[in-house]
């Protein structure tokens, strides 16, 4: 099925309505990098349950030497769910309402990205735009798994800039008329979740005229003046920003070796992923935090204030400056500041410091982790973290639309156990 946007209804795979949800939906694989028993205790509560656990790598394995026999794993796991464990399909959208632990319902919508309209390149501005940086190292590995892959299972969250709530409320009130797919609770902490197919022709149209009203010239320069007559934004990438790099890089390698006529419909093209509306009072933006290992946080300060100094940033004790975050270690944490930041964001600055100290530091080891406890934890088993301050989410699309991206790994999506969980499946090898 072609869709008629950048972002339109697939041909989305369920498994067997007898597969436990609790252990049928995994986490993101780039959740808990650092932390082995997490995905230990998923291995354990799956058993030998089918579950989206054996269609991914958790980044936490990358750097094992059985990591290549972990993907062939993952190939032969897909080809056996493809013949036996994915027998429920939706021609649509899947409406999902997921219950955070604040107890607010975030609401989504799940569907295909084309990945022509979407690109990581510096300075392009396509409709589907990242909201980071794209690290390209971090691609391979990605690769690995999705290429001769026979199925995808996305923990990409997409976002619109929706304050009409044109796109994905208005589905929410339709859903008691709505076919229930799944609901129960989501193992480790996920919280709840329930899922429903979207697949009437009105309902349809309503998402595709939403999703091109967003997408218009006129909206875009009525939300941003200041980039008025710049080719418009129609999502941004909220979560899962290198996963959708690796498929379009994939889809790239694969390009050259289809017809035209094989490019406009091979399911490769596209990339199952969800949307959610930024406004949505469950859409929570939050720092994400660095976490230094293998390092004295004596030597950590001492090497930041040596760089301010070179670099006139002016660093100072307290929160008094511009750019303030806290330098936590085991056993001592100080707040810090910036008077003259080298660049617009604390995390900017920041990374240029973890980039100059690491280049001079071969052993040491940086982190990324979204939930200050977590770090905490981290830091009385001797890392050293630099916790950053509240982001503001209304510059999230602003940022993208006059900066191009973000640094990356700048924000994240609620809390860990909050993202989304790999749930629903999509061939991407064959016809749709």
């Amino acid at each position: 099925m072609k869709p008629a946007s950048c972002f339109g209804p697939a041909h989305i795979l369920l498994p067997r309505e007898d597969i436990p949800l609790e252990k049928w939906g995994c986490v993101a694989c780039d959740q808990f990098t650092s932390d082995r028993a997490y995905w230990e205790r998923a291995d354990a509560a799956v058993g030998s349950c089918p579950s989206t656990l054996r269609l991914i790598l958790p980044e936490v394995y990358l750097g094992d030497k059985d990591a290549a026999q972990r993907v062939e794993n993952i190939h032969a796991a897909m080809d056996e769910y493809s013949r036996d464990v994915l027998t429920r399909a939706v021609d649509g959208f899947v409406y999902v309402e997921r219950t955070e632990q604040s107890g607010r319902v975030r609401q989504g919508l799940v569907g295909k990205i084309d990945l022509e309209a979407y690109s990581y390149e510096k300075g392009s501005r396509p409709a589907i735009r990242p909201s980071e940086r794209t690290v390209t190292e971090r691609i391979p590995p990605r690769m690995a798994v999705r290429r001769g892959a026979a199925l995808e299972t996305p923990h990409v969250m997409m976002l619109a800039d929706d304050p009409g709530c044109t796109l994905i409320e208005p589905i929410g009130a339709h859903k008691s008329g709505l076919k229930k797919l799944y609901e129960g609770e989501l193992m480790q902490g996920g919280g709840h979740i329930a899922g429903w197919a979207v697949e009437d022709p009105a309902l349809l149209a309503r998402i595709d005229a939403a999703l091109q009203g967003l997408g218009s010239q006129e909206a875009f320069d009525a939300k941003y003046p200041e980039a008025r007559g710049a080719k418009p934004l129609t999502l941004a990438v909220g979560d899962g920003n290198h996963s959708l790099a690796s498929a379009k890089a994939y889809w790239e390698e694969l390009k050259p070796t289809l017809t035209p006529e094989q490019r406009e419909t091979h399911p490769a093209r596209w990339c199952l992923a969800e949307v959610c509306n930024v406004h949505s009072p469950a859409i929570e933006i939050e720092p994400i935090h660095r976490v230094l290992f293998n390092v004295d946080c004596g030597a950590v300060l001492l090497a930041l204030i040596a760089w301010s100094d070179s670099h006139a940033a002016g660093i100072c004790f307290g929160d008094a400056k511009q750019q303030s975050f806290t330098l936590a270690g085991p056993h001592v944490a100080n707040v810090l500041s910036f008077e003259h930041p080298v660049a617009p964001l604390t995390v900017g600055t920041i990374d240029a410091f973890i980039e100059y100290f690491m280049a001079r530091h071969i052993e040491a080891r940086v982190d990324y982790v979204h939930d200050e406890p977590a770090v905490r934890a981290l830091c009385r088993q001797g890392g050293v973290a630099f916790l950053m301050p509240p982001f503001e989410k209304s510059d999230l699309f602003k940022g993208i639309v006059m900066g191009g991206v973000l640094p990356r790994k700048t924000f994240s999506m609620g809390h860990a156990e909050e993202k989304r969980y790999y749930m629903e499946c999509r061939n991407i090898l064959g016809e749709e």
